[in-house]
């Protein structure tokens, strides 16, 4: 039995969502675009290197968007692959290389270039029919990484049991709106997103008696997303940034949230 209620968590969601408690986190640099063309750029590249000390995840999404100038979007279009393994070929973050964003962009650039945008490729592969977006997600990363390398460890496929974290976050952020997620993929139905499930959402979920999986998979993230789904049917991801403040910030603890129960 969970040990938190709704009304809690609406008391928490009216606290803590709010842009003053999102730092340090790579969803801030969302907030430089205006444009959803440019913004899903910059999504999917703070997502996929959101691993890793946040510190250094900031520091390397920060290192691209410099090298990208003031329009994403129209910096990818005149890019090739060649240009951008040499635009990138200092870059690393941990165990992600230059060459493996590179080969992330193009495969962006491409999927744009015969949808229009990222966000029509997913309006026109989501099926009305399932219940969550991790078929279209399986799709989106064969299309990234097609005719390239095998870059698994910076887009995963939900296949392979992995919770998909980053790809995860990438649609919360794109596909929510309110005063936290920027949104702009407003046809995107959010009550098909699952929980972008890191090491602070699992632990917060143990306490809180939602699960009692041990591992971090997609397993787990969809009984956190279904147990969501019972309060807020049609956002299960909306307590997700409220609740993982508790893990990240140095100013929450996660025994405060007993408290508000």
């Amino acid at each position: 039995m969970a040990l938190i209620t709704k009304t809690t968590l609406d008391f928490l969601y009216n606290k803590y969502n709010k842009k003053e408690y999102i730092h340090p986190d790579p969803l801030e640099f969302l907030y430089f675009y205006n444009n959803t063309n440019d913004r899903e750029i910059i999504g999917l590249i703070a997502s996929s290197l959101a691993y890793g000390r946040v510190n250094q995840i900031l520091k390397s999404v920060s290192s691209i968007i410099s090298l990208m100038k003031v329009s994403p979007y129209d910096f990818l279009m005149k890019s090739n692959l060649l240009s951008l393994k040499e635009t990138l070929k200092d870059f690393k973050h941990r165990f992600t290389k230059g060459d493996d964003i590179a080969n992330m962009l193009i495969g962006a650039k491409k999927i744009i270039e015969n949808h229009g945008s990222l966000y029509n490729f997913f309006l026109s592969h989501i099926n009305e029919k399932d219940d969550t977006v991790l078929p279209v997600l399986e799709l989106f990363v064969e299309k990234i990484f097609e005719g390239s390398c095998d870059c698994g460890h910076l887009l995963p496929k939900p296949s392979k049991k992995s919770p998909c974290k980053r790809l995860n976050l990438f649609l919360r952020w794109m596909v929510r709106k309110d005063d936290v997620d920027p949104g702009g993929w407003d046809e995107i139905p959010a009550s098909k997103l699952v929980v972008p499930l890191d090491t602070h959402l699992h632990k917060i979920s143990i306490k809180l008696g939602i699960i009692s999986d041990k591992q971090a998979n997609m397993q787990s993230a969809l009984k956190i997303t279904n147990f969501f789904k019972t309060i807020t049917p049609a956002d299960p991801v909306k307590y997700d940034f409220v609740l993982t403040r508790f893990g990240i910030r140095k100013d929450l603890n996660i025994s405060d949230l007993f408290i508000q129960n």
